[in-house]
């Protein structure tokens, strides 16, 4: 299957985000992935690295989806186009998009990098008054 690996990845992010299932996405990990966005200057590290990463991403935004555009897997490595909306912790609405690299090392990720905008999301966040997290907790996938 060409796009089986984005796929496990989508939907380990839908668990996350529609059930907090953070060990289900930590599963996808390997022992010394690394994990970090455009607005962290901090990498996370290794499977314990990623539980960080994505709690605190869920614990930033209340309610949450992220949908898909394009999701392209060439050998080891999957980029994915995504938007997310939801509501910050207060109940405010949020919505950014942004693009995900995914690097495989077989069936565990080795690399996960997000870009989008960290200053839209943060004056987001900010107007509404919502509690302000580690920055890693905004990336969408």
């Amino acid at each position: 299957m060409a796009m089986e690996r984005a796929q496990r990845f989508v939907d380990a992010l839908k668990r996350l985000e529609e059930h907090g299932d953070v060990e289900g996405i930590v599963a996808l990990f390997s022992d010394d992935a690394q994990v970090s966005n455009v607005a962290s200057s901090r990498v996370f590290s290794g499977q314990d690295g990623a539980r960080t990463f994505w709690r605190e991403y869920k614990g930033t935004l209340g309610q949450v989806q992220s949908t898909f555009r394009n999701m392209i897997e060439a050998g080891d490595r999957v980029a994915l186009e995504w938007e997310t909306q939801g509501t910050a912790n207060n109940g405010a609405a949020v919505a950014y998009e942004g693009v995900s690299i995914i690097e495989w090392d077989g069936d565990r990720i080795r690399r996960f990098y997000a870009y989008f905008d960290p200053h839209a999301l943060g004056e987001e966040l900010t107007m509404n008054n919502a509690p302000r997290s580690e920055v890693p907790a905004t990336t969408p996938a």
